[in-house]
């Protein structure tokens, strides 16, 4: 292990990451064929203006978030495979816990800081993998009014490009938090311009973190107007009031 850089000397590189595990690769190199096959038996699911997505490299997808089926189609369709940041509660389940991380999905506990996700993440991105993360932190009306730190957080420690991405008609309008759209459903996943930030080394600030959150957000809802402008469709509207989604 390297030594300690002397005190006062401005640390530049990423958090150490070697000694974190990258998440499990080959369901989403080798099984998203034919899972994309089964979802599109059910539902028709396009995909717009994905010329947006780098070739190669580290990248943040991230994604607006208003139906239950959002991660899987964000992991099974975008044309990089993705690893995504899942509320830990889902690992939770005995049969999904196990099957998300075998699908290289990433556990994150949401109310409070998660080192072990942030690092992994990381390790994803400085290995040139793609992350996935919901900037929202939980589903809703999707129009991005409330937004999290963690893609800007990303983007500032890795230097890695943010695509936004617009989920459509992954919930029916009236529909519930974890309702799916009805058979037949036209979805539409609209990859938008790319954002991008210089890395910035230790020390980052909060108020540097929450300055380039702000202007990803503002990105981030040009785009997803675009989107709207560009497929003709809407946001399905706030979850039913009486529903909580933790």
């Amino acid at each position: 292990m390297s030594a300690s850089p002397p005190a006062g000397t401005p640390r530049t590189e990423l958090p150490r990451t070697d000694g974190v595990p990258h998440p499990s690769r080959w369901a989403l190199y080798h099984i998203n064929v034919y899972a994309r096959w089964l979802i599109r038996r059910r539902f028709d699911v396009r995909l717009h203006e994905t010329a947006n997505i780098p070739a190669t490299g580290p990248v943040v997808f991230a994604s607006n978030h208003i139906g239950i089926i959002d991660g899987p189609l964000l992991a099974i369709f975008t044309p990089r495979p993705v690893h995504a940041l899942t509320k830990l509660e889902m690992f939770e389940h005995w049969f999904l816990g196990p099957f998300l991380r075998w699908a290289g999905q990433i556990p994150l506990y949401r109310f409070g800081s998660d080192p072990a996700a942030v690092k992994m993440a990381l390790r994803v991105l400085r290995e040139g993998n793609a992350m996935g993360i919901y900037p929202e932190g939980t589903r809703g009306a999707g129009d991005l009014s409330h937004f999290n730190r963690g893609a800007a957080y990303l983007a500032l420690a890795s230097g890695a490009p943010v695509v936004p991405v617009t989920m459509l008609g992954s919930r029916d309008p009236g529909g519930g938090v974890s309702s799916l759209p009805h058979k037949g459903a036209q979805i539409d996943i609209v990859y938008g311009e790319p954002f991008h930030v210089e890395r910035v080394g230790w020390p980052r600030t909060r108020e540097q973190v929450g300055h380039v959150s702000g202007l990803l957000q503002k990105h981030m809802q040009v785009q997803q107007d675009h989107a709207l402008a560009l497929t003709g469709r809407e946001l399905p509207g706030p979850l039913p009031s009486e529903e909580n989604n933790d």
